[in-house]
């Protein structure tokens, strides 16, 4: 799998939204021929008519591109980038599969455990798996928002060191150069998942990212989400990495003075960023259309079953999304308050 400057075969990218958008737009500057794949036929025809737009504070750019919608791609390819939302997977994978070449492999650069989705149809070794943490927001037909940079990392879901793997670093370098790769991709994921579940309860208030970690009634929220999610991690014998001023071992071993310490990065992370909501949070509130939560969750949710763990938060933020999505619940303070009273007992505030 030659990823360099020379290649002919292009990427293809399966979901060209925040973070297939972002990522691709920059390969293709790069000089990598790539290949969006949309299911919005608006985005696919702007981008064919006047390429791909990306703005922010990272980077103002413009790069001529090709897209087609799902139906109209043909052949097999080596590398398919899948960035679609999280409860989008199954279905995707499902229309990429006949595309991927016997000897391809699908990446999920995405949120959630979705290479357990991906392997499940395609194989483990079929199957890489990435991490990304940067901010981004798609905002009309060819124009997608990179409100910060963030963690990028690649790794076997094994933890192999394989020259495929090695090529698709050098190849993310070309996005970000710092991007990692590393033996413990699922540590990451892990990693993100506590971190995540933190963003997804700061989608029920209207409250910045950064403003509702700051706020002190919401800190017993976000200790015991993260710790809730990590616990889980951890029963799974999964050791989780920090990124971007997370410290999830803060969190695993209730170390006060450490995880505030976490939370002050984290808040200062996320107050120098243009994108000052989650994407779950825009879905809600702007785009008014199904998030991932459940989806995200769902994954997490199954692993503390089988360990008997209990998930008191993580079960009720799926109830008070759902509410939302279907119109029963408004964003807004009383929700972050519902939460809050499902925070267990002992969890420092």
């Amino acid at each position: 799998m030659d990823k360099g400057q020379g290649m002919t075969e292009p990427v293809v990218i399966w979901g060209a939204g925040a973070i297939g958008g972002t990522i691709g737009a920059h390969l293709v500057r790069a000089g990598l021929p790539v290949l969006f794949v949309d299911l919005v036929a608006e985005h696919v025809a702007a981008i064919n008519a006047t390429g791909l737009v990306i703005e922010g504070p990272v980077a103002q750019f413009r790069v001529p591109a090709r897209a087609v919608t799902p139906d109209a791609l043909t052949g097999q390819h080596r590398l398919i980038l899948l960035a679609v939302k999280a409860h989008h997977t199954d279905g995707a994978v499902r229309a990429l599969a006949p595309h991927v070449a016997p000897d391809g492999a699908v990446v999920s650069c995405q949120n959630g455990l979705n290479e357990l989705v991906i392997a499940e149809h395609l194989g483990r070794d079929r199957t890489i798996g990435a991490f990304v943490n940067f901010g981004a927001d798609y905002q009309a037909p060819g124009r997608i928002m990179y409100g910060n940079r963030g963690a990028v990392v690649v790794g076997e879901l094994d933890g192999a060191s394989t020259p495929r793997i090695q090529a698709l670093h050098a190849m993310f370098r070309l996005f970000d150069a710092d991007a990692v790769l590393t033996p413990n991709i699922f540590g990451y994921l892990w990693g993100k998942a506590g971190y995540g579940a933190i963003l997804k309860a700061s989608a029920v208030d209207n409250e910045s990212i950064a403003d509702f970690m700051a706020n002190p009634a919401r800190r017993g929220l976000v200790i015991g989400m993260a710790q809730e999610i990590l616990r889980i991690a951890a029963a799974e014998g999964v050791t989780p990495i920090g990124f971007d001023g997370f410290d999830p071992q803060a969190f695993m071993r209730d170390d006060a003075a450490a995880m505030q310490a976490s939370l002050d990065r984290l808040i200062a992370f996320n107050r120098a960023s243009t994108k000052s909501h989650s994407g779950i949070w825009r879905d809600l509130a702007v785009r008014k259309r199904q998030t991932d939560v459940a989806a995200q969750l769902a994954p997490v949710r199954a692993a503390a079953r089988r360990h008997g763990l209990p998930t008191p938060i993580a079960d009720r933020l799926v109830e008070i999304v759902t509410g939302i999505e279907d119109g029963r619940l408004r964003i807004g303070p009383a929700l972050a308050d519902d939460l809050c009273r499902h925070v267990p007992v002992g969890v420092p505030a």
